[in-house]
C-alpha cells in the first residue's frame, strides 16, 4: 500500500478596507511579503477572538495606516493558498468599503514602510496583487454608480 503524504491545512480569516476619500482617493500601503519583496496593497490583519470582521477591518486600517474609517458597503470576499513555514494557509479575506472620518498623522506598525493615498483611478497601476486591483474595479462601480 502507498504511504500518503497528507499536509495538515491551516485556515486563517482575515478582514480589511479598501479606504476611499471624497476626492476619489485610495489608502495604500508599501510593505513587505513573506518572501521579503516589496508590494502595494490595502490594510489587512487577522480577526481576533471575539471580534467581528468589522471590527477587525476598521481596527486594522487604524493600527495600520493611523485612519480613522468607517464602513460603507462590504465587498466581495478572496481567498488564497500560500506556504508559510512549510505549512499550507488557506486565507479568505473580508474585505469593506470605507470612508476616512479622520486622516491623523501617519503612525505605521513597523511592518508597514508607507502609508500613500493613490488616485481610485490609477491605483491599478501600484497594486501588487489581482486581488487587489478586482477590488478596485469593483469599487469604481460602487461610486461611479
Amino acid at each position: 500500500m502507498a504511504s500518503t503524504n497528507i499536509q495538515k491545512i491551516k485556515h486563517e480569516f482575515s478582514a480589511g478596507g479598501v479606504v476611499v476619500d471624497n476626492n476619489q482617493n485610495v489608502l495604500i500601503i508599501k510593505t513587505k511579503n513573506l518572501k521579503n519583496e516589496t508590494v502595494f496593497t490595502f490594510p489587512k490583519g487577522h480577526i481576533e477572538k471575539n471580534e467581528t470582521a468589522q471590527e477587525a477591518a476598521l481596527r486594522e486600517v487604524e493600527e495600520e495606516t493611523g485612519v480613522k474609517a468607517r464602513i460603507v458597503k462590504e465587498l466581495t470576499d478572496v481567498e488564497y493558498w500560500f506556504i508559510r513555514s512549510g505549512e499550507k494557509i488557506h486565507k479568505k479575506v473580508k474585505w469593506f468599503l470605507m470612508q476616512p472620518i479622520e486622516k491623523n498623522s501617519v503612525k505605521t506598525k513597523h511592518e508597514i514602510e508607507e502609508v500613500l493615498w493613490y488616485r481610485l483611478d490609477k491605483a491599478k497601476d501600484i497594486l501588487s496583487y489581482d486581488s487587489d486591483k478586482k477590488l478596485v474595479e469593483q469599487v469604481l462601480r460602487i461610486v461611479s454608480s
